[in-house]
């Protein structure tokens, strides 16, 4: 398309002026579009002898509500001056995210800088035509009653002997439909669309939700008396999208309902607000829209509806393509969907409609999106979806949550996990997925978050399953687990000796769940200070587990770490030395140098090491473990700040006294943000600290050493 017909003084100002403010952050931005707007069109300039009549047609009323946008209509100005191919523009994005609202405000903040202005309802193809039979009219270029072709032909050269003039496609469905309706010359064009295939035609513009500070503003703007809190929350749970605010301002202005009551009912009636409070500007509810999408998208593909129904199910976060691929052979027959093709199609559908978002192997559906579908299908499809959507998850387990490098695959699935509520599903492998989400959380440093997912099992399960099911075992043991590492040993004991005599009842002495049981009992016994009951107990199990696994079972090796902790503490730190090494020595053959059970023992043989007189040994095998931490695990790990308070106290005896308050005072901040300030290791490190403050640096002093925490 040729270049427009601009001055070369008329395209450089405006973007002199968008330089000179770029520093100046958000405010630069308006500052730029009012650049724009002032030296950019004519606006109270005297009338030009000769000018081109004004033309005007169809152009929606300006929203004064309009709010944000000021980086986006800033950046389609500046586009549409440039010139080349960037004189066409389609503003694409899924139903609802105020597209049209955007090009309505674009036309009127700009309307000066154009003499033709025309605004195309494009939905329907059919209809263009009469649409420009109406702007060959008021150009003047065509007699009323003139064929289509003619028309067309007759306003597109007018068009093309003019250089100040806007089309506006609204909501345009397929480029085909719209590419014989394109004018060349040096005007501007608009296409707003759900569809994103405006490549060959058009400069691509996603217009996505607004920014939390735009929803909060909008919101506030529109509810009187409605808090900054309570909008924030209002605008997280309609994920920030323009239409659904404007329904949510407008149902809570016309009901006086307060923001709390709206957000229950939000909760559990979404698709029905979403169908209420509907704001003049737009045509149609969001419920609408949508349903209407669909309706549309399921009459050529049966494949749509069930990944439509799928994609409802799961959290509004993104979702791996993977998910629905690597393992297609292994995915049920559903509808006759097939998991290969006919799938990819389902998405490339449901994308070209903006009904969900792709971003590389990303797959993502609005939250408002989700509710809307889930809760316009019928009971038995609803159920099959879900349960669908759980066997998806389950083919794609990401395993051991021990293990780090599972731990991104367990971020990315535990949203979509929770999503599902797995406390009700009937699913042994979600049921079984569920309570290791719980211990993955506990794993990865957060034994708070870990506790409440296992407190939840828990409860539904002794309700739902009974007190006999071994699910309900798993969450009883895992939130035993969680108020370990939270620091409460005595709430632990009580699950765990009620889950130890149930396994001896149920499995008998030597079954692996129940010599796990047993070896969590010994370690609150420790913690406890029941130092001799826990050696009895962690003696016992460890011979059954030699005897059942071998010396190298990684059971066998967790077991016998403990045990040499309970030596130790109990006096006997060169038994406990000896039997640390042979179990590092195993675990950095069987599991790995960087393992966290095998980093575990490994602090655990640097305070043997210490306890033992030979501090500097102590302090450079800590030094070697920390960094490994500190690489596998993070900074903020508990297992590393453990680590980090028994390399100070290390630096502490070696006279390094000012190494040891650096490092004991940045693990202190960190235990009091990451554990709290009553955790039992940040009360031990407030300890250390006020001794390395208070001692002299050549003054050795012996201190005791931080919990295992392997175990």
């Amino acid at each position: 398309m040729p270049k427009p017909k601009r001055t070369r003084r008329g395209r450089s100002r405006p973007r002199t002026a968008a330089r000179q403010n770029a520093s100046a952050g958000r405010d630069a931005y308006t500052a730029r579009n009012q650049t724009i707007i002032n030296l950019t069109t004519d606006a109270g300039q005297p009338a030009v002898r000769g000018k081109p009549q004004r033309v005007w047609g169809n152009v929606p009323a300006r929203n004064p509500g309009f709010t944000g946008r000021e980086d986006l209509l800033a950046a389609v100005r500046e586009a549409l001056l440039a010139g080349d191919r960037t004189v066409v523009q389609a503003l694409h994005g899924m139903g609802g995210v105020g597209k049209t609202q955007l090009a309505a405000e674009y036309v009127h903040r700009f309307a000066a800088g154009y003499d033709v202005i025309w605004w195309i309802s494009a939905e329907r193809a059919p209809l263009i035509g009469e649409q420009f039979a109406a702007l060959a009219g008021a150009l003047g270029c065509e007699q009323p009653g003139a064929e289509m072709e003619v028309v067309r032909y007759a306003v597109l050269s007018a068009l093309r002997d003019r250089d100040r003039w806007l089309l506006v496609f609204d909501n345009a469905q397929d480029p085909e439909d719209l590419a014989r309706w394109l004018p060349g010359g040096g005007g501007h064009v608009l296409i707003t669309s759900r569809s994103r295939q405006w490549a060959e035609v058009a400069v691509l513009v996603e217009v996505d939700v607004l920014d939390r500070a735009e929803s909060v503003a909008f919101l506030r703007g529109r509810v009187q008396g409605l808090s900054a809190g309570d909008a924030d929350r209002v605008a997280g749970q309609l994920g920030d999208l323009p239409l659904g605010l404007a329904q949510a301002a407008g149902y809570m202005t016309g009901s006086g309902m307060p923001a709390a009551e709206y957000l229950d009912l939000l909760g559990s009636h979404t698709a029905m607000l979403m169908d209420e409070g509907r704001p003049s500007s737009y045509p149609l509810s969001l419920a609408a829209v949508i349903g209407l999408t669909m309706k549309r998208l399921t009459a050529g593909n049966r494949a749509v509806p069930v990944a439509a129904s799928v994609f409802a199910f799961l959290a509004p976060e993104p979702v791996p393509a993977s998910w629905f691929t690597s393992r297609a052979a292994e995915m049920p027959a559903h509808l006759g969907v097939r998991w290969g093709l006919s799938w990819r199609r389902a998405l490339t559908q449901l994308r070209r409609h903006a009904m969900i978002r792709i971003d590389g192997e990303q797959l993502q559906m609005h939250r408002l999106t989700q509710a809307v579908v889930r809760d316009s299908l019928p009971l038995g499809q609803a159920a099959e979806a879900r349960a669908l959507a759980e066997t998806i998850l389950a083919l794609n387990d990401p395993g051991d949550a021990n293990i780090p490098d599972a731990w991104p695959w367990w971020a990315q699935l535990l949203p979509h996990l929770l999503a599902l509520d797995p406390a009700a599903s009937s699913n042994s492998v979600i049921l079984r997925m569920a309570d290791h989400a719980a211990w993955y959380l506990i794993r990865r440093g957060e034994p708070r978050s870990g506790y409440d997912l296992a407190s939840h099992l828990y409860e539904r399960w002794r309700d739902r399953l009974g007190t006999d099911d071994e699910h309900f075992r798993a969450a009883e043991n895992t939130r035993a687990y969680a108020l370990r590492e939270m620091g409460r040993p005595g709430e632990a004991r009580q699950f765990d000796e009620d889950n130890l005599e149930w396994c001896r009842r149920t499995y008998g002495e030597d079954d692996d769940r129940t010599l796990v049981s047993a070896g969590n009992l010994a370690i609150d016994l420790r913690l406890l200070g029941e130092l001799d009951a826990a050696r009895e107990l962690n003696e016992d199990t460890l011979a059954r587990l030699r005897k059942i696994h071998g010396e190298n079972h990684r059971r066998t090796l967790t077991v016998a770490g403990n045990l040499a902790i309970d030596l130790r503490r109990l006096g006997h730190p060169a038994a406990a030395r000896k039997l640390d090494e042979d179990t590092l020595d195993r675990q950095r053959r069987v599991l790995g140098e960087d393992h966290p059970a095998t980093l575990g023992t490994a602090h655990n043989y640097a305070s043997d090491l210490h306890e033992l007189g030979d501090i500097q040994g102590a302090r450079e095998a800590r030094q070697d473990t920390l960094d490994r931490y500190r690489q596998r695990i993070g900074n903020d790990h508990p297992d590393t700040l453990a680590c980090a308070v028994g390399l100070a106290s290390d630096l502490h005896e070696l006279g390094e006294n000012q190494a040891a308050q650096e490092l004991g005072q940045d693990t202190l901040a960190r235990l009091r943000r990451v554990l709290g300030e009553d955790h039992p290791l940040t009360i031990k490190a407030i300890t250390e600290q006020d001794r390395y403050l208070s001692a002299p640096a050549e003054t050795p002093a012996k201190i005791g050493h931080p919990r295992n925490p392997s175990g």
